[in-house]
């Protein structure tokens, strides 16, 4: 392995967003190929992370940095990646439901999910059904992602189910839920695809719903 890779996968882990677009810009100028920073760097790094967060061996605050050392890597190579034709691989739509301001969780899955590779729309807190309809129409996602912290607010999940099948969307798109309230239990109610409770199980689940690597 290259030893821009290296660094690349060391600066991820280690959080640096001044290091991280640094050594992307550096390998570009190399002339290494946008895609092979972007798998042997890049993604290599946050791979790493997610396992280190699984093991407890690192922490939700620098996860959060390594996901914005990654994100800001990312828009560098990006431009890149697109004139390369590179593609992500797969879209994923998301939101903290209706009433619910969290969304710290909500943004760790979304740049987690970013990391590995996925095109993430993050439509913010407070967001009512028919904005998820809206969001789907345009951007025709995958995945809908749905975050509620509260007991109170988890019921908006089912409404927006509801409403995605009433504008004939729910079988075009799959549907993921997550945050303190939610468990199985809760997907079978709704109707929902399934749930995840932090950010690397989030991306294992959105990997096997569409079926990627």
């Amino acid at each position: 392995m290259s030893t821009i890779y290296q660094q690349l996968s060391t600066s991820i882990i280690d959080g640096d967003e001044e290091k991280t677009p640094e050594l992307v810009r550096k390998a570009l100028d190399q002339g290494l190929a946008p895609v092979e920073i972007l798998d042997n760097g890049l993604l290599l790094g946050m791979n790493k992370v997610s396992r280190r967060f699984e093991q407890e061996e690192m922490f939700v605050p620098e996860v959060l940095l390594a996901a914005k050392a990654m994100h800001d890597g990312l828009e560098v190579l990006r431009p890149h990646l697109i004139a390369t034709g590179t593609k992500p691989i797969g879209r994923i739509v998301l939101g903290t439901v209706k009433g619910d301001i969290h969304d710290i969780g909500k943004n760790l899955v979304g740049m987690m999910c970013e990391g590995a590779g996925f095109e993430v729309i993050n439509l913010g807190f407070d967001v009512d059904p028919e904005k998820f309809i809206e969001a789907v129409k345009e951007n025709q996602p995958d995945i809908i992602g749905m975050s509620a912290m509260l007991t109170t607010t988890m019921i908006t999940m089912g409404y927006t189910i509801k409403a995605l099948k009433e504008a004939n969307l729910r079988d075009s798109v799959k549907v993921i839920v997550g945050g303190a309230p939610v468990d199985s239990e809760t997907v079978e109610r709704i109707g929902a695809d399934g749930y995840a409770y932090n950010g690397p199980t989030a991306v294992k689940l959105v990997k096997r719903l569409l079926d990627v690597a």
